[in-house]
């Protein structure tokens, strides 16, 4: 199961960049485009990646520490915590 922590904490650690660069790009391109729809705004691409972005990196941190190995062994009573 540590094992599986570690390749997740790679996983996430990976995936979280790619994530905020495909939104970024997202809005870059459907801002750029002469539409009408609500899409082609900018505010909606705002609030968007600024509450995913937050989330990105939060997993990022997290699959560090899985990485690192703080998740290794879990508490099992409240007294070791």
């Amino acid at each position: 199961m540590n094992q599986l922590k570690k390749v997740m904490g790679v996983l996430w650690m990976i995936l979280a960049p790619v994530v905020i660069y495909f939104l970024v790009m997202g809005a870059v391109h459907n801002i750029d485009s002469a539409g009408t729809k609500d899409i082609n705004k900018p505010i909606p691409w705002i609030i968007i990646i600024a509450i995913f972005t937050p989330i990105a990196i939060g997993l990022m941190i997290f699959g560090f520490y899985s990485v690192k190995g703080e998740y290794d062994k879990l508490p099992e009573t409240s007294n070791e915590v």
